[in-house]
């Protein structure tokens, strides 16, 4: 299932910036993506709500530190 996740990911992340090289990794910040600013990030965050179905609050947007905490709370939120 994380394997899912992380290529749903990836396939947001490539179509948000325009970039064929970005992998969705565990490790990977928004401080390893050059265009990945305030703006940007409201578009990722869309896309991953509409991919999965599910909703996050600012506050735990904003706690998120690497892709592998937001995998994580995509899969708690696929399970509630």
């Amino acid at each position: 299932m994380n394997e899912d996740i992380y290529g749903k990911l990836t396939e947001i992340l490539r179509d948000v910036f325009d970039d064929d090289s970005i992998v969705a990794t565990p490790q990977l910040t928004a401080n390893d993506v050059e265009a990945w600013d305030s703006v940007s990030n409201v578009r990722v965050f869309v896309a991953i709500e509409v991919e999965f179905g599910i909703r996050f609050s600012n506050a735990e947007i904003t706690q998120l530190q690497n892709v592998g905490e937001l995998v994580e709370l995509i899969e708690r939120r696929r399970v509630q």
